[in-house]
Protein backbone atom coordinates (compact mmCIF):
# COMPACT_ATOMS: atom_id res chain seq x y z
CA UNK A 1 0.00 0.00 0.00
CA UNK A 2 1.18 3.85 -0.29
CA UNK A 3 1.89 3.83 3.15
CA UNK A 4 1.83 7.38 5.10
CA UNK A 5 4.33 8.75 7.57
CA UNK A 6 2.70 6.57 10.43
CA UNK A 7 1.09 4.41 8.37
CA UNK A 8 3.09 1.03 10.22
CA UNK A 9 1.68 -1.38 12.56
CA UNK A 10 0.98 0.20 16.01
CA UNK A 11 4.38 -0.02 17.54
CA UNK A 12 4.17 -1.37 21.02
CA UNK A 13 7.94 0.01 22.59
CA UNK A 14 9.24 -0.27 25.88
CA UNK A 15 9.14 2.58 28.15
CA UNK A 16 12.48 3.10 27.62
CA UNK A 17 12.46 2.84 23.89
CA UNK A 18 9.30 5.24 24.61
CA UNK A 19 11.32 8.09 26.59
CA UNK A 20 13.92 7.48 24.39
CA UNK A 21 12.34 8.59 21.15
CA UNK A 22 9.93 11.18 23.09
CA UNK A 23 13.19 12.73 24.58
CA UNK A 24 16.34 12.71 22.46
CA UNK A 25 14.16 13.87 19.17
CA UNK A 26 12.89 16.61 21.04
CA UNK A 27 16.00 17.77 22.43
CA UNK A 28 17.66 17.14 18.92
CA UNK A 29 14.98 19.32 17.07
CA UNK A 30 16.00 22.36 19.74
CA UNK A 31 19.39 21.97 19.30
CA UNK A 32 19.29 22.30 15.35
CA UNK A 33 16.98 24.91 15.66
CA UNK A 34 18.99 26.59 18.27
CA UNK A 35 22.51 26.40 16.47
CA UNK A 36 20.37 27.79 13.66
CA UNK A 37 18.61 30.48 15.28
CA UNK A 38 22.01 31.58 17.81
CA UNK A 39 24.61 31.53 15.00
CA UNK A 40 22.50 31.69 11.65
CA UNK A 41 22.69 34.43 9.28
CA UNK A 42 21.34 34.63 5.64
CA UNK A 43 22.86 33.60 2.82
CA UNK A 44 24.07 36.81 0.29
CA UNK A 45 22.97 37.42 -2.89
CA UNK A 46 26.16 36.11 -4.37
CA UNK A 47 25.02 32.63 -2.86
CA UNK A 48 28.95 32.64 -0.75
CA UNK A 49 28.00 30.68 2.39
CA UNK A 50 27.97 31.94 5.73
CA UNK A 51 30.68 32.15 7.59
CA UNK A 52 29.99 28.63 9.25
CA UNK A 53 31.89 26.65 7.14
CA UNK A 54 29.20 25.27 5.39
CA UNK A 55 28.57 25.18 1.22
CA UNK A 56 25.30 24.03 -0.29
CA UNK A 57 26.01 20.52 0.55
CA UNK A 58 26.34 20.89 4.32
CA UNK A 59 23.30 23.50 4.15
CA UNK A 60 21.31 20.54 2.49
CA UNK A 61 22.43 17.91 5.13
CA UNK A 62 21.68 20.04 7.86
CA UNK A 63 17.98 20.64 6.41
CA UNK A 64 17.51 17.70 5.60
CA UNK A 65 17.95 16.63 9.54
CA UNK A 66 16.18 19.18 10.74
CA UNK A 67 12.95 18.73 8.60
CA UNK A 68 13.15 14.78 9.39
CA UNK A 69 13.27 14.98 13.16
CA UNK A 70 10.65 17.70 13.00
CA UNK A 71 8.46 15.89 10.87
CA UNK A 72 9.12 12.17 13.04
CA UNK A 73 8.18 14.55 16.34
CA UNK A 74 5.04 15.85 14.95
CA UNK A 75 4.08 12.71 14.09
CA UNK A 76 4.38 11.66 17.90
CA UNK A 77 2.66 14.84 18.52
CA UNK A 78 -0.26 13.62 16.49
CA UNK A 79 -0.63 9.67 17.32
CA UNK A 80 -0.75 11.30 21.36
CA UNK A 81 -3.42 12.89 20.42
CA UNK A 82 -5.21 10.34 18.77
CA UNK A 83 -5.12 11.56 15.25
CA UNK A 84 -3.06 9.85 12.11
CA UNK A 85 0.30 10.78 11.86
CA UNK A 86 0.49 12.57 9.08
CA UNK A 87 -1.75 14.99 10.24
CA UNK A 88 1.13 15.63 12.71
CA UNK A 89 3.58 15.82 10.06
CA UNK A 90 2.08 18.55 7.58
CA UNK A 91 1.41 20.21 10.65
CA UNK A 92 5.44 19.89 11.07
CA UNK A 93 6.32 20.91 7.70
CA UNK A 94 3.84 24.08 8.02
CA UNK A 95 5.81 25.01 11.08
CA UNK A 96 8.89 25.17 9.45
CA UNK A 97 7.59 27.39 6.54
CA UNK A 98 6.81 30.84 6.48
CA UNK A 99 4.11 30.66 8.53
CA UNK A 100 6.01 30.31 11.74
CA UNK A 101 9.89 29.50 11.73
CA UNK A 102 10.74 31.91 9.13
CA UNK A 103 7.88 34.69 10.74
CA UNK A 104 9.71 34.47 13.86
CA UNK A 105 13.10 33.54 13.13
CA UNK A 106 13.76 34.88 9.15
CA UNK A 107 17.18 35.34 8.95
CA UNK A 108 18.23 31.49 10.68
CA UNK A 109 15.49 30.21 8.17
CA UNK A 110 17.03 32.03 5.27
CA UNK A 111 20.24 30.64 6.29
CA UNK A 112 18.93 26.94 7.32
CA UNK A 113 17.15 26.66 4.17
CA UNK A 114 18.62 28.93 1.13
CA UNK A 115 17.40 28.89 -2.36
CA UNK A 116 20.64 26.40 -3.39
CA UNK A 117 19.12 23.90 -1.35
CA UNK A 118 15.34 24.10 -1.78
CA UNK A 119 16.33 22.76 -4.91
CA UNK A 120 17.51 19.41 -3.82
CA UNK A 121 14.90 19.16 -1.09
CA UNK A 122 12.73 20.07 -3.81
CA UNK A 123 13.85 16.59 -5.53
CA UNK A 124 13.46 14.44 -2.73
CA UNK A 125 10.16 15.91 -2.13
CA UNK A 126 9.22 14.82 -6.10
CA UNK A 127 10.92 11.39 -6.12
CA UNK A 128 8.77 10.46 -2.43
CA UNK A 129 5.67 11.64 -4.16
CA UNK A 130 5.91 9.53 -7.63
CA UNK A 131 6.88 6.84 -5.08
CA UNK A 132 3.90 7.73 -2.92
CA UNK A 133 1.36 7.16 -6.01
CA UNK A 134 3.31 4.23 -6.92
CA UNK A 135 2.23 2.77 -3.72
CA UNK A 136 -1.33 4.10 -3.86
CA UNK A 137 -1.53 2.21 -7.02
CA UNK A 138 -0.08 -1.18 -5.96
CA UNK A 139 -3.27 -1.00 -3.34
CA UNK A 140 -5.70 0.10 -5.43
CA UNK A 141 -5.54 -3.50 -7.78
CA UNK A 142 -5.21 -5.50 -4.89
CA UNK A 143 -8.69 -4.78 -4.00
CA UNK A 144 -11.56 -7.07 -4.49
CA UNK A 145 -15.41 -6.58 -4.50
CA UNK A 146 -17.44 -9.26 -3.57
CA UNK A 147 -21.76 -9.32 -3.53
CA UNK A 148 -23.62 -6.06 -3.97
CA UNK A 149 -21.92 -4.34 -6.47
CA UNK A 150 -24.09 -1.75 -7.45
CA UNK A 151 -24.70 -0.62 -3.71
CA UNK A 152 -20.92 -0.43 -3.69
CA UNK A 153 -21.15 1.72 -6.99
CA UNK A 154 -23.67 3.90 -6.04
CA UNK A 155 -21.95 5.03 -2.84
CA UNK A 156 -18.64 5.48 -4.82
CA UNK A 157 -20.22 7.58 -7.26
CA UNK A 158 -22.34 9.56 -4.64
CA UNK A 159 -18.79 10.47 -2.69
CA UNK A 160 -17.12 11.96 -5.36
CA UNK A 161 -20.42 13.43 -7.25
CA UNK A 162 -22.19 15.15 -4.13
CA UNK A 163 -19.23 17.00 -2.99
CA UNK A 164 -18.17 17.62 -6.64
CA UNK A 165 -20.91 19.63 -7.41
CA UNK A 166 -21.63 21.53 -3.70
CA UNK A 167 -17.86 22.62 -4.76
CA UNK A 168 -18.37 23.68 -8.41
CA UNK A 169 -21.31 25.48 -7.25
CA UNK A 170 -19.47 27.03 -4.71
CA UNK A 171 -16.70 27.90 -6.90
CA UNK A 172 -18.65 30.07 -9.86
CA UNK A 173 -18.86 32.48 -6.80
CA UNK A 174 -15.60 32.26 -5.56
CA UNK A 175 -14.04 33.20 -9.02
CA UNK A 176 -12.15 35.97 -7.11
CA UNK A 177 -9.55 33.26 -6.09
CA UNK A 178 -8.94 31.85 -9.51
CA UNK A 179 -5.05 32.85 -10.36
CA UNK A 180 -4.52 34.90 -13.13
CA UNK A 181 -5.53 34.68 -16.31
CA UNK A 182 -7.22 30.81 -15.81
CA UNK A 183 -10.07 30.15 -17.74
CA UNK A 184 -12.95 30.46 -15.34
CA UNK A 185 -14.48 26.53 -16.00
CA UNK A 186 -11.00 25.28 -15.09
CA UNK A 187 -11.28 26.34 -12.01
CA UNK A 188 -14.65 25.54 -11.02
CA UNK A 189 -14.02 22.44 -12.14
CA UNK A 190 -10.86 22.16 -9.64
CA UNK A 191 -12.82 23.32 -6.53
CA UNK A 192 -14.98 20.62 -7.30
CA UNK A 193 -12.29 17.94 -7.71
CA UNK A 194 -10.57 18.92 -4.72
CA UNK A 195 -14.08 18.51 -2.33
CA UNK A 196 -14.41 15.59 -3.88
CA UNK A 197 -11.04 13.70 -2.69
CA UNK A 198 -10.93 10.97 0.67
CA UNK A 199 -7.47 10.45 1.33
CA UNK A 200 -7.27 6.69 0.84
CA UNK A 201 -4.16 5.83 2.55
CA UNK A 202 -5.12 7.91 5.86
CA UNK A 203 -8.45 6.41 5.53
CA UNK A 204 -6.81 2.91 5.76
CA UNK A 205 -5.07 3.74 8.58
CA UNK A 206 -8.21 5.35 10.71
CA UNK A 207 -9.89 1.88 10.33
CA UNK A 208 -6.85 -0.12 11.08
CA UNK A 209 -6.96 2.29 14.32
CA UNK A 210 -10.58 1.60 14.98
CA UNK A 211 -10.53 -1.73 14.27
CA UNK A 212 -13.35 -1.77 12.11
CA UNK A 213 -11.12 -2.49 8.70
CA UNK A 214 -13.70 -5.75 8.42
CA UNK A 215 -16.89 -3.79 8.73
CA UNK A 216 -19.37 -3.34 6.10
CA UNK A 217 -18.67 0.29 6.63
CA UNK A 218 -15.25 -0.23 6.44
CA UNK A 219 -14.71 -2.08 3.42
CA UNK A 220 -17.08 -0.10 1.52
CA UNK A 221 -15.20 3.56 2.08
CA UNK A 222 -12.48 2.32 1.37
CA UNK A 223 -13.87 1.14 -1.83
CA UNK A 224 -14.99 4.24 -2.65
CA UNK A 225 -12.53 6.41 -1.83
CA UNK A 226 -10.44 4.21 -4.35
CA UNK A 227 -13.35 4.67 -7.05
CA UNK A 228 -13.82 8.19 -6.59
CA UNK A 229 -10.06 9.06 -6.31
CA UNK A 230 -9.73 7.00 -9.64
CA UNK A 231 -12.61 9.13 -11.13
CA UNK A 232 -11.17 12.33 -9.35
CA UNK A 233 -7.72 11.77 -10.79
CA UNK A 234 -8.70 11.70 -14.07
CA UNK A 235 -10.78 14.81 -13.80
CA UNK A 236 -7.67 16.32 -12.57
CA UNK A 237 -5.88 15.55 -15.75
CA UNK A 238 -8.68 16.77 -17.86
CA UNK A 239 -8.78 19.86 -16.25
CA UNK A 240 -4.89 20.37 -16.13
CA UNK A 241 -5.10 19.81 -20.08
CA UNK A 242 -7.76 22.48 -20.78
CA UNK A 243 -5.63 24.95 -18.19
CA UNK A 244 -2.41 24.81 -20.41
CA UNK A 245 -4.42 25.69 -22.95
CA UNK A 246 -4.26 22.77 -24.85
CA UNK A 247 -6.16 22.78 -28.26
CA UNK A 248 -9.00 19.81 -28.88
CA UNK A 249 -6.63 18.22 -31.11
CA UNK A 250 -3.73 18.26 -28.43
CA UNK A 251 -6.34 17.08 -25.99
CA UNK A 252 -7.67 14.01 -28.18
CA UNK A 253 -3.80 12.90 -29.26
CA UNK A 254 -2.76 13.04 -25.72
CA UNK A 255 -5.51 11.14 -24.20
CA UNK A 256 -4.97 8.41 -27.12
CA UNK A 257 -1.39 8.17 -26.09
CA UNK A 258 -2.44 7.93 -22.48
CA UNK A 259 -4.72 4.96 -23.29
CA UNK A 260 -2.15 3.10 -25.35
CA UNK A 261 0.08 3.64 -22.77
CA UNK A 262 -2.53 1.84 -19.73
CA UNK A 263 -3.50 -0.52 -22.37
CA UNK A 264 0.61 -1.77 -23.04
CA UNK A 265 1.48 -1.78 -18.61
CA UNK A 266 -1.88 -3.46 -17.54
CA UNK A 267 -1.87 -6.26 -20.38
CA UNK A 268 1.80 -6.94 -22.18
CA UNK A 269 3.96 -5.32 -19.41
CA UNK A 270 1.84 -6.69 -16.58
CA UNK A 271 2.20 -10.20 -18.13
CA UNK A 272 5.90 -9.45 -18.65
CA UNK A 273 6.57 -8.37 -15.02
CA UNK A 274 4.78 -11.30 -13.58
CA UNK A 275 7.45 -13.68 -15.22
CA UNK A 276 10.38 -11.84 -15.36
CA UNK A 277 13.26 -14.20 -14.51
CA UNK A 278 15.66 -11.96 -12.84
CA UNK A 279 13.19 -11.82 -10.03
CA UNK A 280 12.76 -15.65 -9.25
CA UNK A 281 16.77 -15.00 -9.00
CA UNK A 282 17.46 -12.09 -7.12
CA UNK A 283 17.72 -13.24 -4.05
CA UNK A 284 18.51 -9.95 -1.77
CA UNK A 285 15.96 -7.67 -4.14
CA UNK A 286 18.41 -5.39 -4.88
CA UNK A 287 17.80 -5.59 -8.73
CA UNK A 288 14.49 -5.74 -8.75
CA UNK A 289 14.01 -2.64 -6.29
CA UNK A 290 16.56 -0.98 -8.88
CA UNK A 291 14.46 -2.00 -11.43
CA UNK A 292 10.86 -0.87 -10.17
CA UNK A 293 12.49 2.77 -9.42
CA UNK A 294 13.73 3.21 -13.07
CA UNK A 295 10.02 2.01 -14.34
CA UNK A 296 8.37 4.31 -11.78
CA UNK A 297 10.38 7.13 -12.43
CA UNK A 298 11.16 6.35 -16.32
CA UNK A 299 6.62 6.24 -16.30
CA UNK A 300 6.39 9.33 -14.89
CA UNK A 301 8.29 11.17 -16.75
CA UNK A 302 6.75 9.69 -20.11
CA UNK A 303 3.13 10.86 -18.56
CA UNK A 304 4.22 14.03 -18.07
CA UNK A 305 5.79 14.42 -21.12
CA UNK A 306 2.03 13.85 -22.88
CA UNK A 307 0.72 16.34 -20.77
CA UNK A 308 -0.70 14.26 -18.07
CA UNK A 309 1.00 14.88 -14.57
CA UNK A 310 3.86 12.57 -13.75
CA UNK A 311 1.97 10.89 -10.69
CA UNK A 312 -0.43 9.61 -13.05
CA UNK A 313 2.02 7.61 -14.60
CA UNK A 314 3.57 6.45 -11.13
CA UNK A 315 0.22 5.27 -10.07
CA UNK A 316 -0.03 3.34 -13.42
CA UNK A 317 2.72 1.38 -12.50
CA UNK A 318 1.49 0.29 -9.10
CA UNK A 319 -1.55 -0.92 -10.98
CA UNK A 320 0.85 -3.02 -13.13
CA UNK A 321 3.34 -4.15 -10.38
CA UNK A 322 2.87 -8.24 -9.92
CA UNK A 323 1.84 -9.26 -6.91
CA UNK A 324 2.30 -12.64 -6.59
CA UNK A 325 5.94 -12.77 -6.70
CA UNK A 326 7.13 -12.35 -3.38
CA UNK A 327 10.17 -10.90 -4.45
CA UNK A 328 8.19 -8.31 -6.19
CA UNK A 329 6.27 -7.90 -3.47
CA UNK A 330 9.14 -7.27 -0.74
CA UNK A 331 10.13 -4.93 -2.82
CA UNK A 332 7.87 -2.75 -3.43
CA UNK A 333 6.85 -2.68 0.33
CA UNK A 334 10.08 -1.80 1.31
CA UNK A 335 10.92 0.79 -1.33
CA UNK A 336 7.07 2.25 -0.13
CA UNK A 337 7.78 1.93 3.10
CA UNK A 338 10.77 3.53 3.27
CA UNK A 339 10.17 6.56 0.48
CA UNK A 340 6.99 7.00 2.80
CA UNK A 341 9.05 7.61 5.92
CA UNK A 342 12.02 9.45 4.10
CA UNK A 343 10.97 11.09 1.36
CA UNK A 344 7.66 12.08 1.79
CA UNK A 345 8.41 14.71 4.51
CA UNK A 346 10.22 17.04 2.54
CA UNK A 347 7.36 17.33 0.19
CA UNK A 348 5.67 18.38 3.52
CA UNK A 349 8.11 20.93 3.92
CA UNK A 350 8.06 21.78 0.23
CA UNK A 351 4.55 22.63 0.88
CA UNK A 352 5.00 24.35 3.89
CA UNK A 353 7.04 27.13 1.97
CA UNK A 354 4.10 27.67 -0.76
CA UNK A 355 1.81 28.76 2.47
CA UNK A 356 2.29 31.57 4.64
CA UNK A 357 -1.00 31.74 7.07
CA UNK A 358 0.15 34.35 8.71
CA UNK A 359 0.74 37.20 6.20
CA UNK A 360 -2.54 36.01 4.66
CA UNK A 361 -5.55 38.99 5.22
CA UNK A 362 -8.15 36.77 7.66
CA UNK A 363 -10.85 39.01 7.01
CA UNK A 364 -14.55 38.19 7.18
CA UNK A 365 -14.48 37.00 3.38
CA UNK A 366 -11.85 34.71 4.06
CA UNK A 367 -13.58 33.16 7.26
CA UNK A 368 -16.86 32.78 5.00
CA UNK A 369 -15.15 31.60 2.34
CA UNK A 370 -13.80 28.92 5.02
CA UNK A 371 -16.20 28.29 7.00
CA UNK A 372 -18.56 27.91 3.52
CA UNK A 373 -16.14 25.57 1.54
CA UNK A 374 -15.56 23.32 5.09
CA UNK A 375 -19.60 22.77 5.71
CA UNK A 376 -19.73 21.94 1.98
CA UNK A 377 -16.94 19.72 1.96
CA UNK A 378 -18.44 17.78 5.53
CA UNK A 379 -21.96 17.49 4.60
CA UNK A 380 -21.11 16.60 0.76
CA UNK A 381 -18.52 13.77 1.87
CA UNK A 382 -21.21 12.54 4.93
CA UNK A 383 -24.76 13.23 4.10
CA UNK A 384 -23.99 12.07 0.50
CA UNK A 385 -22.77 8.55 1.02
CA UNK A 386 -25.10 7.88 4.32
CA UNK A 387 -27.49 8.60 2.23
CA UNK A 388 -27.09 6.49 -0.33
CA UNK A 389 -26.27 3.84 1.66
CA UNK A 390 -29.33 3.81 3.74
CA UNK A 391 -31.48 3.86 0.63
CA UNK A 392 -29.88 0.81 -0.16
CA UNK A 393 -30.71 -1.36 2.72
CA UNK A 394 -27.67 -0.14 5.43
CA UNK A 395 -28.55 0.55 8.49
CA UNK A 396 -28.44 4.02 9.74
CA UNK A 397 -25.59 3.89 11.96
CA UNK A 398 -22.71 2.07 9.74
CA UNK A 399 -24.52 4.18 6.89
CA UNK A 400 -23.16 7.38 8.87
CA UNK A 401 -19.91 5.84 10.12
CA UNK A 402 -19.04 5.21 6.30
CA UNK A 403 -20.26 9.15 5.10
CA UNK A 404 -17.82 10.17 8.54
CA UNK A 405 -14.60 8.14 7.28
CA UNK A 406 -14.84 9.27 3.63
CA UNK A 407 -14.44 12.87 5.02
CA UNK A 408 -10.91 12.11 5.52
CA UNK A 409 -9.34 13.88 2.94
CA UNK A 410 -5.47 14.36 4.15
CA UNK A 411 -2.53 14.05 2.51
CA UNK A 412 -4.36 13.34 -1.43
CA UNK A 413 -5.70 16.94 -1.53
CA UNK A 414 -2.39 18.74 -0.74
CA UNK A 415 -1.30 17.09 -3.72
CA UNK A 416 -3.85 17.73 -5.66
CA UNK A 417 -3.80 21.45 -3.94
CA UNK A 418 -0.12 22.33 -4.41
CA UNK A 419 -0.78 20.74 -8.21
CA UNK A 420 -3.46 23.24 -8.97
CA UNK A 421 -1.25 25.73 -7.29
CA UNK A 422 1.61 25.25 -9.41
CA UNK A 423 -0.50 24.88 -12.74
CA UNK A 424 -2.03 28.46 -12.05
CA UNK A 425 -5.46 27.18 -11.47
CA UNK A 426 -5.77 28.74 -7.66
CA UNK A 427 -3.92 31.80 -6.15
CA UNK A 428 -2.27 31.24 -2.91
CA UNK A 429 -5.63 32.49 -0.81
CA UNK A 430 -7.83 29.40 -1.76
CA UNK A 431 -4.65 27.19 -1.53
CA UNK A 432 -4.31 28.12 2.11
CA UNK A 433 -8.13 27.70 3.17
CA UNK A 434 -8.16 24.66 1.14
CA UNK A 435 -5.28 23.24 3.24
CA UNK A 436 -7.13 24.31 6.20
CA UNK A 437 -10.15 22.33 5.25
CA UNK A 438 -8.31 18.99 4.19
CA UNK A 439 -6.22 19.53 7.61
CA UNK A 440 -9.51 19.90 9.89
CA UNK A 441 -11.49 17.14 7.84
CA UNK A 442 -9.11 14.89 8.28
CA UNK A 443 -8.62 15.28 11.88
CA UNK A 444 -12.31 15.22 12.68
CA UNK A 445 -12.90 12.12 11.71
CA UNK A 446 -11.64 10.10 14.62
CA UNK A 447 -13.51 12.64 17.33
CA UNK A 448 -16.79 12.52 15.00
CA UNK A 449 -16.85 8.63 15.40
CA UNK A 450 -16.45 9.05 18.65
CA UNK A 451 -18.14 11.21 20.30
CA UNK A 452 -21.14 10.15 18.59
CA UNK A 453 -21.02 6.53 19.72
CA UNK A 454 -20.12 5.38 15.61
CA UNK A 455 -17.60 3.10 16.19
CA UNK A 456 -19.30 -0.05 15.35
CA UNK A 457 -18.75 -2.62 17.62
CA UNK A 458 -17.82 -6.43 17.02
CA UNK A 459 -20.56 -8.29 17.59
CA UNK A 460 -23.38 -6.11 15.86
CA UNK A 461 -21.06 -6.30 13.16
CA UNK A 462 -20.29 -9.45 13.03
CA UNK A 463 -24.24 -9.89 12.85
CA UNK A 464 -24.51 -7.95 10.16
CA UNK A 465 -21.79 -9.23 8.16
CA UNK A 466 -23.94 -13.01 8.98
CA UNK A 467 -27.24 -11.58 8.18
CA UNK A 468 -26.72 -10.09 4.91
CA UNK A 469 -23.70 -11.34 3.27
CA UNK A 470 -25.34 -10.46 0.17
CA UNK A 471 -24.46 -7.09 1.15
CA UNK A 472 -20.46 -7.16 1.89
CA UNK A 473 -17.62 -5.54 -0.08
CA UNK A 474 -14.47 -7.48 0.56
CA UNK A 475 -11.42 -5.65 0.10
CA UNK A 476 -8.19 -7.19 -0.29
CA UNK A 477 -5.08 -4.76 -0.22
CA UNK A 478 -1.85 -6.20 -1.02
CA UNK A 479 0.55 -3.75 0.98
CA UNK A 480 1.14 -3.35 4.50
CA UNK A 481 -2.83 -2.33 5.68
CA UNK A 482 -4.50 -6.25 5.30
CA UNK A 483 -7.84 -6.92 6.00
CA UNK A 484 -8.77 -10.66 6.86
CA UNK A 485 -11.74 -12.28 4.97
CA UNK A 486 -15.28 -12.15 6.94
Amino acid sequence: MARLPGSDEEQKQRPWGALVVGGVLPLAVIGMIATVVLGGRPQGASGATSGHGLDVSGHFLLAAAVILAAARLGGLLAEWLRQPRVVGEICAGLALGPSLFGRFAPDAAGWLFPQSAQQLLNGLAQLGLVLFMFGVGRELSGMRLRGAAMQALLISQASMLVPFALGTTAAVLLLDYAAHGVHPLAFVLFVGCALSITAFPVLARILADLGIMRTPAGRLSLFASALGDGGSWLILAAILAGAHGSSPVGVLVNALAAIVIALFYLGPLRRLLVKWPTMEKDKDGSTTMVLLVVLVTGTAALTASIGLHQLIGALLVGVAWPKGNRTAVVAAERLVSTAASVLLPFFFFGFGLTLDLGALRWGASSLVTLAGLLALAVLGKVLGPALVSRMTGMPWRPAFTLGVLLNARGLTELVVLQIGYQAGIIDRRLLAILTLVALITTAMTTPMLNMFGLKPDPASDAKETAEGPERTVELEPTGAVSTERG
